[in-house]
């Protein structure tokens, strides 16, 4: 199981950095100028300038989760979780201290600010929000969102999230998620108006590209095959744990079950019977442990969800390249059509078959006016097509920079994070056992008693 995602990062250490590939390769002369230098993060509309730019310095927390009912959209009775974000600047600002600040917000709209993020930095992998639903959940855990256990754990994953962003180098300066943290009234419509659903791609067109793009970049095809074994690698890891947690929790439950007999044994004993008592109540003890223990355990499968999630995040980054190849492509093609017209128009010969030329064998020869017309436009066409075409390659080998950049940040975060994740799971793991070693010890002192 470790083997596996232990290779696929061999093979995803990013090579130099190439051009997105184009098709034709008579198309080099428009690609010979370099590209300009990346503009600076922040200075385009919807980030924050470097006078605003100290939402580092800020403390970000959600600090309570709270139960309401409402009427939604349709009018209709709901209810629903709401969740107290607090924010308290760890500087002082013009010479003035800065109070906490707080406001509530529901899931729904943590949900609107990832779809906002995920619209306008596409080459990021945007964290995650924890699940809105329990996944992976032994049979004894509660499933229902509503469930006060469920919603802690999810109140502590949607904190994690803002911490995520604002830690990012480039998502943390953005101003909508600065909204998020300040601004409750008609924060909804403030992002709303950017108009980021209209940005969005679509699913169905980026399944087109996915099929008919041409030349894959080999980085994204194994990046995204990655993210496949990873996922898998996850779910699986978290399915066992959950069938282990199962088994376990009958377990201990049925020490209950020595206690119980051993209380019983002590009635009917006078020599032995405060011996039989004493280690009768060490398992019940015992027997009563697991379902704090398992509890703890749910933050530890929390954080290996998180990286479940993280799957798509990654594949939504080598979607949104498949899409940039595929346009790119066809307008290299567009661009080889429009040529190879002006060129027969020019010469008067037709190496392909085509509809307009066996229009002109059936009604006669274009005058050479209007073939000079023709031409001409064509032309205009081909020095827009070039341009165009240039422009799209400029912009994809900026979004392959970009993107692997963040990439290579995004794997140092994960290393670090499962390692630590799983060393943490371990060591709760052993101090279990250690306990279960202290109680049967107790039970043999409480025997060598009798």
């Amino acid at each position: 199981m470790e083997q596996a995602p232990a290779d696929r990062e061999r093979q995803l250490q990013p090579a130099p950095l190439e051009p997105l590939g184009i098709p034709d390769s008579g198309l080099e002369a428009a690609f010979e100028e370099e590209a300009e230098g990346p503009q600076e993060e922040g200075t385009r509309d919807g980030t924050m300038t470097e006078n605003n730019f100290w939402l580092k310095k800020m403390e970000i927390s959600v600090s309570e989760a709270e139960k309401r009912t409402g009427r939604n959209a349709m009018n209709m009775q709901e209810t629903y979780t709401a969740y107290l974000i607090e924010t308290r600047s760890v500087e002082h600002i013009d010479g003035q201290s800065v109070l906490t600040d707080s406001l509530w917000r529901r899931y729904s709209e943590f949900e609107l600010l990832r779809n906002y993020l995920l619209v306008y930095y596409p080459h990021i992998v945007v964290p995650p929000l924890p699940e809105k639903r329990a996944e992976f959940v032994w049979h004894k855990l509660s499933a229902d969102n509503m469930d006060p256990d469920f919603v802690e754990r999810r109140r502590i994953g949607l904190e994690n999230f803002l911490l995520r962003v604002a830690s990012h180098p480039i998502l943390c300066r953005d101003k909508i998620f600065y909204l998020f943290l300040t601004q409750e009234g008609n924060w909804k419509e403030t992002v709303n108006e950017t108009g980021f659903q209209l940005k969005a791609d679509s699913r169905l067109k980026a399944l087109n590209a996915t099929f008919r793009v041409k030349n894959p970049d080999k980085r994204f095809t194994e990046l995204k095959h990655y993210s496949d074994e990873l996922q898998s690698v996850i779910s699986h890891l978290l399915r066992v744990r959950a069938r282990v947690a199962d088994r376990l929790y009958g377990v201990y439950k049925v020490h209950g079950n020595y206690g119980r007999v051993f209380s019983e044994w002590s009635a009917i004993e006078k020599e032995m019977g405060d011996g039989l008592q004493s280690a009768g109540h060490h398992m019940d003890v015992y027997a009563a442990s697991i379902d704090d223990i398992l509890e703890d355990e749910e933050h530890y499968a929390d954080q290996l969800k998180e990286y479940l999630f993280y799957a798509e995040a990654l594949r939504a980054v080598c979607r949104k390249h498949e899409l940039m190849q595929y346009d790119l492509e066809m307008a290299a093609q567009d661009l080889a059509s429009k040529k190879q017209q002006c060129e027969e128009l020019a010469t008067g010969t037709v190496r392909t078959f085509s509809l307009k030329g066996m229009t002109t064998k059936l009604f006669g020869q274009e005058t050479p006016e209007q073939r000079e017309a023709r031409i001409k436009v064509l032309e205009e066409q081909i020095n827009e097509g070039e341009q165009q075409l240039k422009s799209k390659n400029l912009e994809g080998r900026e979004f392959v920079k970009n993107a692997w950049a963040d990439i290579e940040r995004f794997k140092e975060q994960k290393n670090h994070d499962l390692k630590e994740a799983l060393i943490s799971y371990a060591v709760m793991q052993i101090s279990m056992c250690k306990k279960g070693i202290q109680v049967w010890t107790n039970a043999k002192e409480c025997f060598s008693k009798m």
